[in-house]
């Protein structure tokens, strides 16, 4: 019984007689040295290109180009990133422009560019070739990839196939240290259908090359900059199957300059200026009405600048926001309890605890040592409190100049029985007048110790 011969091999005398169609097909390719091809292209210097030449490989496209189909094919990838569209942190996704390079060898499409008028070069619609199906497995969109595409061929059988993407990929993405924040985006491409023992991944250029080529190709002034592309081969197993793999880590950051003007600058103006307004004297009855001015301010700003920050996670922005609201709401209570204390204590002031007292006197003078007030009956506390500029002195209900008709009464027993309890009750009020003098310092502290660590922060993020 006889066999019938393939169509790009040498028939021997035991097979049948060829048909006129695969006398035709044979005509176009001629058997060339090691089980390679060479396609015959008389009248190429005269004519040009003649399509018939190539109908032999066109019509092989549904087939892998092997002579040995136990060999793989080698497949060499590349890709140039020339734009960082989008990254949203919501969805987690990485908009980007690729330039995708795919390179592998055909062995049916060889020719002696001596006999073809010293073509070596020619340009065939991509649907005629047979195409690696090479994805990237984080691609979360449709291809959007344009048709009638073409592949460049030269005469040893090299293919060149290259081909522009929009790459809507998923990215896992951490934002804590938004806006200093980097991230750090995987591009994996494999085969869909050919296992390890059909194609074999490669590199077409080195991943350096790679990383600067798209470095100096990303010349917009976007919200992120390329930091560097690095790579690594793996193999991916399904089952018993074994698929190659090259993912590349695309590492981007943000730049930071449009959210510190936005929003950092102004909330740290208006901290500012609330902790400025501890130098107002505490009896003032316009500190009260000012923070809350300015507390309602700093809440209409986070409102008007919600668009800018990350709809999910929680970043570190948000909890400086969270502080920055949470200090001006504290330093609001703190001037209405200093308001009512101080308008308590000039009327009717209630006896101060022991430990009070004793943690007074600590923060006044921690190394001298005061007497109670049971010990010093009409004396006053000792020296003068340390306190703001701007603060007033406590206001002495005793001491006042006499006039005409008060000076008539000072002899009489009434007047001496109320300055007696003047007297007694002037080192309380001077004693609850230093205590809001020291809650106000040690507020003012604080504000400027988180004004200084937020300035700090901001400093070591940008310049890391």
């Amino acid at each position: 019984m006889l066999l019938p011969c393939p169509v790009f091999s040498l028939c021997r005398n035991t097979c049948q007689s060829p048909s006129p169609g695969t006398l035709l097909t044979r005509s176009l390719l001629s058997v060339g040295r090691g089980d390679t091809f060479t396609i015959n292209c008389s009248g190429f210097d005269q004519y040009g290109v003649d399509p018939a030449a190539f109908q032999a490989v066109f019509d092989r496209k549904a087939f892998r180009p092997v002579i040995n189909y136990s060999i793989p094919t080698q497949v060499n990838i590349s890709f140039t990133m020339s734009a960082i569209v989008e990254v949203d942190a919501q969805l987690q996704l990485m908009t980007s422009f690729l330039w995708l390079n795919v390179i592998w060898y055909n062995p049916f499409i060889r020719w002696n560019p001596e006999e073809c008028g010293g073509i070596r070069k020619i340009s065939i619609a991509a649907e005629y070739l047979w195409l690696p199906d090479i994805f990237i497995e984080e691609f979360m969109d449709v291809d959007q990839t344009a048709t009638g595409l073409m592949a460049y061929v030269n005469s040893e059988g090299l293919i060149k196939y290259d081909k522009p993407m929009k790459v809507v990929s998923i990215c896992n993405l951490d934002i804590f240290y938004f806006p200093f924040d980097e991230q750090n985006c995987t591009l994996t491409f494999s085969s869909f259908i050919y296992t390890v023992e059909n194609v074999v991944l490669g590199m077409e250029k080195k991943v350096q090359e790679i990383s600067n080529t798209s470095q100096n190709l990303i010349r917009s002034k976007g919200e992120w900059v390329l930091l560097g592309i690095h790579q690594r081969m793996m193999k991916m197993t399904v089952g018993t199957n074994q698929y190659d793999q090259i993912i590349f880590y695309v590492a981007i950051k943000r730049r930071p300059r449009l959210y510190v003007i936005n929003l950092l600058v102004p909330s740290g103006f208006l901290v500012a200026i609330d902790a400025l307004s501890f130098y107002l004297p505490a009896e003032s009855e316009n500190r009260a009405p000012f923070k809350m001015t300015l507390l309602l301010g700093y809440n209409v700003f986070l409102l008007m600048m919600n668009d800018l920050l990350p709809a999910t996670g929680t970043p570190l922005i948000s909890v400086y926001f969270a502080l920055c609201l949470s200090l001006m709401v504290v330093s609001l209570l703190e001037t209405i309890f200093i308001t009512y204390l101080l308008h308590l204590a000039t009327t009717q002031p209630p006896p101060m605890p022991q430990w009070l007292h004793s943690l007074l006197l600590y923060w006044a003078s921690p190394r001298k040592c005061y007497p109670s007030v049971s010990q010093k009956g009409n004396k006053g506390l000792g020296p003068t409190p340390n306190h703001l500029p701007g603060v007033k002195e406590p206001v002495e209900l005793v001491g006042k100049v006499a006039g005409p008709r008060e000076a008539e009464l000072i002899g009489s027993p009434e007047s001496r029985v109320q300055e007696e309890q003047e007297a007694q009750r002037q080192p309380l009020v001077d004693l609850w007048v230093q205590f809001s003098h020291m809650m106000d310092t040690l507020l003012f502290r604080l504000y400027l110790l988180f004004m200084a660590t937020s300035v700090v922060t901001v400093i070591i993020l940008w310049n890391t």
